[in-house]
């Protein structure tokens, strides 16, 4: 595995093309315009275990960012570190409601509903309660959270273009890989969320949000 060190100056980010969490900071990094460098960990070949990457993510998990000196080993850290950084285009709002809006609706994503069927907890399902139960389980969670956020974006009647508004902010950054992966790997039926089915269509039609799809990443599989 490559050193932990930003290449002269430049950002790099280590991150798995499959790995939702990677998804965010390649989405957030691409909304400020920064260039970056794109280091492979390979989850399935146990690269996160690497005594290297793991002086970077103790936790064992990507993304994590090398900015210099600087190691940020959390999607949601990346995201705040990139927004003090590099304010312009802003990911939160100056109004206070909105602005907690915003990390409620990152929040749910990243603690309520993504940390319960990663990899780790699906293996443990399928080893401890049966083959296949860990998609039943992973349906459950996704659908849960996606009936909230569907009922607090309609309840606060703030949805414009995106989630909060007619810009995109820090809920976007934090939707739109979680509705991509409920789309293409779980097969959520999203006619039960209009509103996120909505935003998944503008999502895919941004251009720093179509760059950081997984199948576009240099470790992707080739398509058969």
């Amino acid at each position: 595995m490559a050193e932990a060190e930003a290449t002269a100056g430049r950002l790099s980010l280590y991150s798995y093309w499959r790995s939702s969490c990677s998804h965010r900071a390649r989405i957030a990094l691409n909304l400020k315009g920064v260039d970056y460098e794109y280091k492979v960990v390979n989850l399935l070949k146990g690269e996160q275990s690497d005594p290297e990457f793991v002086k970077l993510n103790p936790m064992k998990f990507v993304p994590a960012l090398v900015d210099g000196d600087s190691v940020i080993g959390d999607s949601y850290a990346i995201a705040l570190y990139l927004e003090d950084k590099y304010p312009e285009p802003p990911l939160l709002p100056h109004d206070l409601q909105n602005k907690a809006l915003n990390h409620q609706i990152a929040s749910i994503v990243a603690s309520g509903i993504q940390p319960l069927h990663n990899l780790t907890v699906l293996r443990f399902i399928d080893q401890k309660v049966g083959a296949g139960e860990g998609v039943l389980w992973t349906q459950q969670q996704i659908e849960r959270g996606f009936t909230a956020i569907e009922n607090l974006i309609q309840l606060k009647g703030c949805a414009g273009k995106y989630a909060t508004g007619d810009e995109v902010q820090l809920a976007d950054v934090f939707l739109a890989p979680q509705i991509y992966a409920a789309i293409e790997r779980t097969k959520i039926d999203m006619s039960n969320y209009p509103t996120l089915a909505r935003l998944h269509s503008e999502y895919m039609a941004h251009p720093a949000f179509v760059a950081a799809l997984p199948g576009r990443q240099p470790d992707a599989p080739s398509p058969s």
